[in-house]
């Protein structure tokens, strides 16, 4: 990542290699922090969905989890990041799981066959996450969906490191600026998915998918700091 070189004197932020373990370890912090919250993930889904969100979530990343200890230790992180999304797409129903698994996907060809990266590099894989949302979703940020709270973390992150910010510092800002994505929704009407279904109704409910999204990207923050 971005000034991620140890050198002697290095500030506490700074960090000295981002790998395949980085990533699957944000990949079970994820299913740790999903797990945690399936029930929470539910309830919002239940007001404005199917009630089955936090599950799906839930069961997808356990899924993936269970699939990578499988593989062989050699493997890079963007083959690791392949993998688990298309895991996420045969074990994930609904929305959540194609999305995710475009998102997992993406990102990881954008990684390509590297053993460590760099900052730049992460942002970019997670550019690439985002515009495979996009894509596949057709959901703008304002539409009440995973993007409120993806896009503005990806932007900050981008923006952050291209300013000179240490790796933590940048990817503090990006969980920040998912977690206040993720809440700005609460006013919003959807537009897209099931909730926009209801219209009007849909407006006073925090996204769900939204809110997994912040979770994944708190995950990916503590498991890339880890390496401090």
């Amino acid at each position: 990542m971005g000034r991620s070189r140890a050198h002697p004197g290095a500030p506490v932020g700074y960090l000295t290699r981002v790998d395949a373990a980085t990533v699957r370890r944000w990949l079970e912090g994820s299913a740790v922090a999903l797990h945690e919250q399936r029930d929470y993930l539910t309830q919002l889904d239940a007001a404005i969905g199917d009630a089955d969100h936090g599950t799906n979530m839930d069961r997808g990343f356990s899924s993936v989890v269970v699939k990578l200890a499988e593989l062989d230790g050699s493997v890079p992180p963007g083959k690791v990041l392949v993998t688990a999304g298309a895991t996420l797409v045969s074990t994930v129903g609904g929305a959540s799981g194609p999305l995710w698994g475009t998102a997992l996907r993406r990102a990881g060809r954008a990684m390509g066959d590297g053993e460590t990266f760099e900052g730049v590099a992460l942002a970019a894989a997670l550019d690439a996450a985002l515009e495979g949302v996009v894509e596949l979703g057709a959901a703008q940020p304002g539409d009440k969906t995973m993007v409120d709270a993806l896009e503005p973390a990806v932007r900050t992150l981008k923006e952050r490191l291209d300013a000179g910010s240490t790796d933590a510092e940048a990817l503090a800002a990006a969980r920040d600026a998912a977690e206040e994505g993720m809440r700005s929704t609460v006013p919003l009407q959807a537009r897209k998915g099931r909730a926009s279904y209801l219209g009007e109704r849909s407006i006073g409910h925090q996204d769900p998918g939204a809110t997994s999204t912040a979770l994944i990207l708190r995950a990916l923050e503590q498991a890339v700091t880890a390496e401090r």
